[in-house]
């Protein structure tokens, strides 16, 4: 039974490899510090955080997350380690929250590495505090404990790393969170926790055996809205939903023949609707091929290491350097690093053909917020009632087998801003031309901005163009000819003033009203929707003013709806110097060709984004940008009447 521990409580550990999980609201950076019987730590060679991930005993992660791993074999700490201190921070310049009391209190919790829960610890009451000790555990007359502490830091990491003993922990500090923001700005999300009850069949870190992936910790369940006290029914009923119905199971596949895997089904993870279970199907995909892809690298440089040995061994001995014995030697261990290394294809290939049996099968499902736009389901599109959990952003891919696309599904609202990167980047095969690399990224900018117009209801999201010298205006005609532009886009010094001015205002204004929790009195003409910005061709018509606005926009603008995209040349920004760089590293890097880039927190891979562009003489942007601005002047209409008629 798992233990449930309040501040200051402890209990036993029944065994000594584990894994410390931790679910937090937002992205946050997870370390541990190794410390002696007093908890002294007496170097910055006692901190793992992502910088430096690696210590005897204990790996964290090296990107921050709203989810972590850690993983702990306490029989392989050194013998004058006493004490191992988990630590919780919210990364600095990224534009999330600046404190633990503005988000969800973050649940820890120690487990097997089977996923069974042996203690688990919600940490409450924080407030203005940045950085927490979250839990430790310590030696006690030769065995483990853990103890749930809960001790926050107004003063953030450096304050928390000085109260442990490290004299340098300002310094540390700075380093660290120079790694998280230099990280973020070239990551993709974690994969999200799999729910309690997933019964999907994953494939094995190693060997390619097959066995039921243990569930992460989750917070408490809150009861979903419309839930009465227990004994009584559940209405499901949602008075924005076209349809309404009780959530059904996950689908089951058919049995499959002895000897062979089973057969994939759309939608057989859990959640509450089929969108949901399709979301953590897709991450639980990504988690597979993140997996399998591991084991075949790893299993690849065991057997380049080995072969290597072998070889020292013939050549550091005079008598088998040369002759027969010498050359049999080198072509045994040839021979043994290719056996190897077929092996592990061979487990990679029958894996990634389950994956690709489960892709043929999930892809025709999904619903248009996470299809390409070559999929069927666009042709039915009506402007939906709700918002959706997620949207794609483009695909995700891995050079051991391209052929297999993982979608890329980033959650709604967006919390961070985006960048389309217009210029090369060395790593992609592009065109060579700059001009035609900056059409393409402002072609990426409004099919992507197009995705957010189509999953959101008519009138609840905005769209704003900044487009300086006009050089894009064919890229965005298909926005301004449909009408879902909330005003022409801005050109000259004059018309980006304006339109900055007036997001920030905005910001200004919600930020305010949340404050002082007197939402009711924001002014009556105030666009309450969430709104994108997209800035084409910067640093073209921006002096240092509106520099400082945008910055502010991508810091503040997410937590009250305003979102940025930056459609620019990473390299024309460089005039500005260093006061660029935090918003650089703020926002996702996304390119308009296909590029190696990005890397996930999980296992380190960099994976090759493929942006979500409209296949070539396809009408499905007209079609679908047609019916949003339907029903964006059907609802102008509505509001004008009612004014009118009031």
């Amino acid at each position: 039974m798992t233990a449930e521990l309040v501040r200051g409580q402890n209990h036993p550990l029944p065994q000594t490899r584990l894994e410390i999980r931790i679910s937090a609201g937002n992205p946050i950076v997870a370390g541990a510090t190794l410390g002696d019987e007093r908890g002294t730590v007496h170097g910055a060679e006692w901190v793992a955080h992502p910088a430096s991930p690696q210590l005897a005993g204990i790996e964290v992660p090296k990107q921050a997350a709203a989810d972590h791993r850690l993983a702990v074999d306490l029989d392989a700490m050194p013998e004058h380690i006493h004490r191992v201190t988990v630590l919780l921070a919210l990364p600095t310049g990224v534009g999330g929250p600046a404190r633990f009391g503005a988000m969800a209190a973050p649940f820890v919790a120690v487990t097997g590495l089977d996923g069974t829960e042996i203690a688990s610890y919600t940490i409450t009451d924080l407030d203005s505090e940045s950085a927490v000790s979250a839990l430790e555990l310590y030696r006690r007359q030769g065995a483990w404990k853990v103890r749930a502490i809960g001790q926050g830091y107004a003063g953030g990491l450096a304050a928390m790393l000085h109260d442990q003993g490290l004299e340098q922990g300002t310094d540390l500090a700075a380093r660290i969170n120079e790694a998280v923001a230099r990280g973020m700005a070239r990551s993709v999300a974690q994969p999200p926790p799999r729910p309690d009850g997933d019964g999907r069949v994953r494939t094995a870190a190693a060997g390619g055996a097959t066995d039921p992936a243990p569930a992460p910790p989750q917070t408490p369940p809150q009861q979903p809205q419309g839930t009465p006290a227990a004994g009584g029914s559940i209405d499901y009923q949602h008075p924005g939903r076209r349809t309404a119905a009780l959530p059904t199971p996950p689908p089951v596949a058919p049995p499959a023949a002895p000897g062979q895997p089973a057969q994939p089904v759309a939608g057989d993870a859990s959640g509450w609707s089929m969108d949901e279970r399709l979301y953590n199907q897709v991450w639980g995909m990504f988690e597979d091929l993140a997996r399998t892809t591991a084991a075949y690298r790893s299993a690849v440089d065991f057997a380049e290491s080995r072969m290597e040995q072998e070889l020292d061994r013939v050549l550091s001995d005079p008598r088998t350097r040369v002759g027969p014995a010498a050359d049999s030697a080198r072509a045994e261990a040839r021979a043994k690093q290719t056996d190897l290394v077929e092996q592990a294809r061979i487990a990679l290939d029958r894996d990634v053909a389950q994956l690709i049996a489960e892709a043929e099968v999930v892809e025709p499902a999904l619903p248009y917020a996470y299809a390409r736009w070559d999929s069927p389901v666009w042709q039915a599109y009506q402007v939906p009632m709700e918002v959706p959990m997620a949207l794609r952003l483009g695909d995700l891919h891995l050079p051991e087998r391209a052929d297999l696309r993982i979608p890329m599904l980033v959650r709604l609202p967006l919390e961070r801003g985006l960048w389309i990167d217009a210029g090369r980047s060395g790593s992609f095969d592009g065109p060579a031309d700059s001009g035609e690399l900056r059409r393409l990224a402002a072609d990426a900018a409004v099919a992507i901005a197009a995705r957010m117009l189509a999953v959101y209801p008519a009138g609840e999201f905005a769209v704003h163009v900044i487009d300086p010298a006009g050089s894009a205006a064919g890229s965005f005609a298909p926005l301004v000819g449909a009408g879902v532009l909330a005003e022409p886009p801005a050109a000259g010094a004059q018309g980006v003033s304006a339109v900055l001015a007036a997001l920030t205002q905005r910001v200004d204004l919600v930020q305010m009203a949340i404050r002082s929790q007197a939402t009711d009195a924001l002014p009556p003409d105030l666009d309450t929707a969430e709104q994108l910005l997209i800035v084409h061709d910067f640093p073209h018509g921006f002096d240092d003013r509106a520099v400082t606005q945008l910055r502010y926009l991508a810091d503040e603008g997410p937590s009250v709806g305003v979102h940025l995209m930056m459609v620019a040349d990473r390299e024309d920004a460089r005039a500005y110097g260093p006061v660029l760089d935090p918003l650089w590293r703020s926002l996702l890097r996304l390119t308009p060709v296909a590029d190696d880039h990005l890397a996930d927190p999980w296992v380190g891979h960099a994976w090759t984004y493929e942006p979500p562009m409209v296949p070539p003489g396809s009408r499905v942007l007209d079609q679908v940008l047609g019916e949003v601005g339907r029903a964006v002047r059907a609802l102008r209409a509505a509001r004008a009447r009612q004014s009118y008629g009031g």
